[in-house]
C-alpha cells in the first residue's frame, strides 16, 4: 500500500510537472498563432489590395496559409516566420500575375520584416511603391547612381520619370483643364478683396477665381478648386500676376462665384486680375502625354 501511494504520489507530481509544461508551451503556441494572425492579415490585406475581388486572392491566402503552418511546425522564430511569408508572396506574385518588382514591394511592404540585419543599422523602409531612405548613407548611396548613370552614355531616358506618377495622381477632370490650357493657353483669374484707403488693411476674400473648370467641361464643378491646387502641388499650373487681355475678364466677373465674392466684401470691392497658365513642366507633360491635335 505504501509503494502503492508513493507510487501514485510520483505519478501526481509527475502529471504536475507535465501540465506545467504544457502550459508554457501552449502560451509559445498561443503566442506564435497571434503572431501569425497577424502576419496573415496584413499579407491578405496587400494582396486584396494589389488584385481585389479575383481568385488569386484566394490562392494566395492559401498558399501563404500553408507557408505560415509550416513555418510554425518546423519551430522557426517569429523573425523567421515574417521572412517566409513575405518571400511567399513575392514568388506567388511574380508566377500567378508577372508582376514587376516594384509592385511586389508594394504587396509585401505590409508584411513586418526583422528589426535588424545583425549589422545593427537601420534598413530602409518600404511605402507602397516608393522607398523612404532610413539612413544618410542610403541617400548618398542613391545620389551617387543618379550621377553615375548621367555620365553613363549608353543610358537614355525618353520622359522625365516622374510624368509616369503624375499621371497616377491625376483625376480625369484635372486631365481635361489641362488640354483645355495646352490648347487654349493663360487663363483669366481674380482675387476679390476688401477695399480700404491707399490698400492699407486690405483682407483677402476669395483668391485665385477662374472659370477654367467649367470651360473645360469637367464633370464635377464642386471640386473645381481642388483640381487646380492638386494641379499646383504637382508643377504643371500656377497663378501668376500678369493679367491677359481685359476684355476677357468681362465673362469671368459676372460669374456667380464671383458675385458671391464681392458681395461678401463689401462696398466697393476690390478686384485684383490675374492668370491662370500651365508652367514649362506643365506645358512639357502635356505635349508627352497627351494627344492634343494640331
Amino acid at each position: 500500500m505504501t509503494d502503492d501511494r508513493t507510487g501514485q504520489d510520483i505519478t501526481r507530481a509527475g502529471s504536475r510537472s507535465v501540465e506545467r509544461g504544457s502550459d508554457v508551451e501552449q502560451r509559445q503556441i498561443s503566442n506564435e498563432a497571434r503572431l501569425i494572425r497577424g502576419v496573415f492579415r496584413a499579407a491578405g490585406l496587400a494582396a486584396g489590395t494589389a488584385v481585389r475581388g479575383s481568385q488569386w486572392a484566394v490562392n494566395t491566402s492559401y498558399e501563404v496559409t500553408r507557408e505560415i503552418t509550416k513555418a510554425a511546425l518546423d519551430g522557426e522564430s517569429s523573425a523567421d516566420i515574417a521572412e517566409r511569408t513575405g518571400n511567399a508572396l513575392r514568388s506567388i506574385a511574380r508566377s500567378a500575375l508577372g508582376v514587376t518588382e516594384g509592385s511586389v514591394r508594394e504587396i509585401v511592404s505590409y508584411v513586418p520584416t526583422p528589426a535588424g540585419n545583425g549589422s545593427g543599422q537601420q534598413q530602409p523602409v518600404a511605402i507602397g511603391p516608393h522607398l523612404r531612405s532610413a539612413t544618410t548613407q542610403e541617400l548618398r548611396r542613391r545620389g551617387d547612381a543618379l550621377l553615375a548613370r548621367s555620365a553613363d552614355v549608353y543610358f537614355t531616358e525618353d520622359v522625365h520619370p516622374a510624368y509616369d506618377r503624375i499621371l497616377d495622381e491625376l483625376a480625369p477632370d484635372e486631365a481635361r483643364i489641362l488640354r483645355f490650357m495646352a490648347l487654349n493657353g493663360p487663363q483669366p483669374a481674380v482675387d476679390v478683396r476688401t477695399n480700404r484707403p491707399l490698400g492699407i488693411g486690405s483682407e483677402l476674400v476669395q483668391g485665385d477665381l477662374t472659370s477654367v473648370p467649367e470651360q473645360a467641361g469637367v464633370r464635377y464643378p464642386d471640386r473645381a478648386r481642388p483640381y487646380l491646387i492638386n494641379l499646383k502641388r504637382l508643377g504643371l499650373a500656377l497663378t501668376s500676376d500678369d493679367p491677359v487681355v481685359l476684355s476677357r475678364y468681362m465673362v469671368l466677373e459676372v460669374q456667380p462665384v464671383v458675385e458671391a465674392a464681392l458681395k461678401k466684401a463689401g462696398r466697393a470691392p476690390k478686384i485684383v486680375r490675374k492668370s491662370l497658365r500651365l508652367t514649362e513642366f506643365g506645358e512639357d507633360f502635356c505635349r508627352t502625354c497627351f494627344t492634343i491635335g494640331n
